[in-house]
């Protein structure tokens, strides 16, 4: 790979970060020693910082020229997921039942790493580094911008570690990469009634049953196969003993969506069957749709950014392309909503983990993606940088 050299002298450090946060995970707005091993090594970079406190993040600057010039953020993810580790590596998880499963470890050690990158050899531009909770669960980015992190901030840069490629290969696409989310909730309620006179009753589990069959419908006979689509439900509650006709039942699902129109239609259609089966069968229904993460849209500009980095780093071999957007939600799509950006994923399939996905209790990744993503982030730093300020001049 070429010129990663630049990254290979404070490799070694940026493993001993990412294994001291690997042992220490801790979950959404919970990430309090997270934050301490975050603020230790900015302190020992000499990168000033304001920390919000437990459930807050971290914001650092790299203040290098004045407010005209170009200033670019980096983001990366701070918590965990709940989960039992059982990787055996030697610096697997020190607190039983959760798990940094998702590589949000590497992520801030790769922004640790381009951080130091960048305050040796500073560019003509200022940087700011966002170390954010809560990004499973709990929307942290919303607190982040809240706090002020955008603020100033011309263009924004994270990424995500990924088993589909390898070492030495960055994602950079233009346009929609994640999908948009809700949650839905449906709540059924019937008549209770004894197992062997069902002719008394309005049996929640069938009506329940009907649901979960016409629900799929949605997805499979009224939208387009050009639009990616899922609905899910994946929690059932219903029933207390196999002789009694349940009254009540509740189903917990999730809509993703990569399209506006078919988001609205999807959540429409819930509602329109709800309410076809409740009159059907006599049962009452509730529908309720929580409103989750936008997509993340990368934007033409800076994914070109973003893609010229990459060539610049890894050779025209390292650039890789996304067939299509991914279903899982992100939200980094909520700091593009006020900067542009582009998020990226780096190749990270480590031998031997290649069918083992994110979130899964096995899950590890190639250390040495480590270096590629500090260097990356460094180099799409120095690119933005060099791209505005050109754009300004010739304003």
């Amino acid at each position: 790979m070429t010129n990663i050299l630049t990254s290979d002298k404070i490799f070694p450090r940026m493993v001993e970060l990412r294994r001291n946060l690997h042992r220490h995970p801790e979950l959404a707005f919970e990430e309090k020693k997270t934050a301490s091993i975050v603020i230790d090594e900015l302190k020992r970079l000499g990168i000033p910082f304001w920390y919000g406190g437990v459930g807050n993040g971290i914001i650092a600057k790299l203040i290098n020229a004045g407010q005209s010039a170009p200033t670019i953020a980096l983001r990366a993810d701070m918590d965990a997921l709940p989960g039992e580790e059982n990787t055996g590596l030697p610096f697997a998880s020190l607190h039983p039942g959760k798990m940094h499963a998702c590589g949000h470890d590497g992520h801030m050690a790769m922004v640790l790493g381009a951080a130091a990158l960048l305050k040796e050899n500073p560019p003509p531009g200022n940087v700011v580094f966002i170390f954010q909770p809560a990004e499973e669960k709990g929307a942290g980015a919303k607190v982040m911008i809240q706090s002020g992190a955008l603020e100033g901030v011309n263009a924004i840069f994270s990424g995500h570690v990924t088993r589909h490629y390898h070492v030495g290969e960055i994602m950079a696409t233009n346009g929609v990469i994640t999908a948009h989310s809700d949650g839905f909730t449906i709540r059924v309620r019937g008549r209770g009634g004894h197992g062997a006179r069902p002719h008394e009753a309005v049996d929640a589990v069938v009506v329940t049953g009907l649901l979960i069959m016409a629900v799929q419908t949605l997805v499979s006979r009224e939208i387009n196969p050009a639009y990616p689509s899922v609905v899910t439900i994946g929690k059932v509650e219903a029933g207390s003993a196999g002789n009694v006709i349940a009254e009540e039942a509740t189903l917990q699902g999730t809509i993703r969506t990569t399209n506006l129109e078919v988001r609205n239609y999807l959540i429409d259609g819930i509602k329109r069957i709800a309410t076809a089966v409740g009159e059907v069968h006599n049962a009452r229904i509730e529908v309720e749709i929580r409103h989750g993460y936008p997509p993340v849209i990368n934007t033409e500009t800076e994914t070109a950014m973003a893609r010229r980095a990459v060539v610049k780093l890894l050779g025209s071999q390292g650039l890789v392309a996304m067939d299509h957007p991914s279903m899982g939600a992100e939200d980094f799509s909520f700091y593009l909503l006020h900067v542009p950006g582009c998020y990226v994923r780096f190749g990270a399939c480590q031998q031997g983990c290649e069918n083992i996905p994110l979130h899964s209790p096995s899950f590890d990744f190639d250390e040495e993606a480590l270096k590629v993503g500090a260097a990356f982030f460094d180099a799409v730093v120095r690119e933005a940088i060099a791209e505005y300020t050109d754009t300004a001049v010739c304003n």
